[in-house]
């Protein structure tokens, strides 16, 4: 791996490490408090309990900003923590196992280190700008990812999101379905997950409609670093806060799918 952001990759995992001792604690546990935030989706004593230990690790030892979902809002340094303390949340309240800690380190020009961490999973996913995109498998050797070289519609293995969910936005779920009918197979995955076997090769594309920044930042810095694309509706640092289409691949079908109406519409 390249040395060049070893050290940030160094406090990622220190991050990683940490979010997953809090999130597996409170795991199946019977006395896991659940809210419901005003967007009417759930927030766990979990999700609240990995925001504050880690924005506080990241402004007190590491000196550097701290973005997250749960509100944490630490803006203005040259180097900014960009977390999402549980991406599945949903699936982790009803023991799931399919949900992850995602953790990136970003400056002005985009992310320089990531960690996906899925401990109900036993996986770990990283990555450093300019180093690669690595995992390491359940009881299995560390390597390197590689993106598919899928090249045509009809062999290419489609990931989606919460179908109805397009709806919402100027893709609507029946272009998304004419989309899939075109592909060799298709599955919803949805969350980090789809991204991620994008980066591994597993699958060609992922196409989720309503997500954040701190739902790609990590994911995206690896699909990218295993060759892969990321597309998004917006500008990647617009507020983090604001929803956004997501495309990524193993870069075969940016144009052709991306010509398609509705995507920034």
């Amino acid at each position: 791996m390249d040395a060049g952001y070893d050290a940030e990759l160094a406090r990622a995992v220190q991050l990683a490490d940490l979010a997953d001792e809090i999130t597996m604690r409170h795991y199946l546990a019977r006395t896991l408090s659940v809210d419901t935030k005003p967007d009417n989706t759930p927030v766990t004593q979990a999700d609240l309990e990995v925001e504050q230990a880690l924005s506080e690790v990241a402004n007190a030892q590491f000196g550097e900003a701290y973005v997250g979902e749960e509100g944490v809002r630490q803006e203005g340094a040259e180097r900014c923590w960009i977390v999402d303390p549980i991406d599945g949340t949903k699936n982790y309240l009803r023991g799931m196992p399919v949900w992850g800690t995602l953790i990136a380190l970003s400056d002005d020009s985009g992310p320089l280190a990531a960690v996906v961490s899925a401990p109900a999973l036993n996986r770990r996913w990283w990555a450093t700008r300019g180093g690669g995109a690595w995992t390491r498998d359940a009881w299995g050797p560390q390597r390197r990812l590689a993106v598919s070289h899928v090249a045509r519609l009809t062999d290419a293995f489609i990931l989606y999101g919460s179908l109805f969910s397009w709806d919402r936005t100027p893709m609507p779920s029946y272009r998304i379905l004419a989309l899939l009918k075109e592909a060799w197979r298709h599955r919803s995955v949805g969350d980090f997950l789809g991204h991620l076997l994008v980066a591994e090769g597993a699958a060609d594309i992922c196409v989720e409609p309503d997500l954040r920044r701190w739902d790609i930042e990590a994911p995206g810095l690896i699909v990218a670093e295993a060759g892969g694309t990321v597309w998004q509706s917006r500008d990647p640092a617009d507020d983090p806060g604001l929803p956004r289409i997501v495309v990524t691949s193993n870069g075969a079908f940016g144009r052709e799918i991306l010509a398609r109406p509705g995507w920034d519409e």
